[in-house]
């Protein structure tokens, strides 16, 4: 089974891929990993500031490992804000059979209400160097991810009143 964590900053996809590593274990991927190696190695000329132009880099390269541990059947989970909402148009029914989605959503409510507890978790799974981001664009990020779920029919956590994000494989 392949699982692909998706979502925006600082929603847990993280913390979720290492929940679900240790109670199913299952090694993950994360896309922010492979980013990083591409880009200090000087595969790419991106640079982290390439949000817009970074998912259709790294898309390719992930949804063809994605291809081969299905064919291997080898379980993965990848965990990462760069899986484009119509992943499922890159795979036909046999892989999309072994494939669950789900994108972690924090709503308005819960990141005004919460958003220095947002931040003083931001680096419980990875150091991050450069965290400068704003309420505003938090929700504006969460909004836009959950209005392209209801689009594209994703699986999502709407994470409203508390967090409690879990799944069951």
């Amino acid at each position: 089974m392949i699982v692909l964590i998706a979502g925006g900053s600082h929603t847990g996809k993280t913390i979720l891929a290492q929940k679900l590593l240790e109670r199913y274990k299952m090694p993950y991927l994360s896309i922010d990993h492979l980013k990083m190696g591409l880009i200090r190695s000087g595969y790419t000329s991106l640079t982290p500031e390439d949000d817009d132009k970074l998912v259709g880099y790294l898309w390719p390269v992930v949804r063809e490992m994605i291809k081969t541990a299905i064919e291997n059947k080898q379980n993965l989970i990848i965990e990462g804000c760069y899986i484009p909402f119509d992943y499922k148009k890159d795979f036909d029914a046999f892989y999309l059979s072994q494939i669950k989605y789900i994108c972690l959503i924090m709503t308005k409510r819960y990141i005004e209400s919460h958003f220095t507890d947002i931040m003083k978790h931001a680096c419980d799974a990875e150091a991050r160097l450069d965290d400068e981001i704003k309420t505003e664009d938090m929700i504006k990020d969460n909004s836009e991810n959950l209005r392209l779920c209801k689009e594209y029919g994703c699986d999502f956590i709407l994470i409203d009143e508390k967090y409690d994000v879990n799944i069951e494989l």
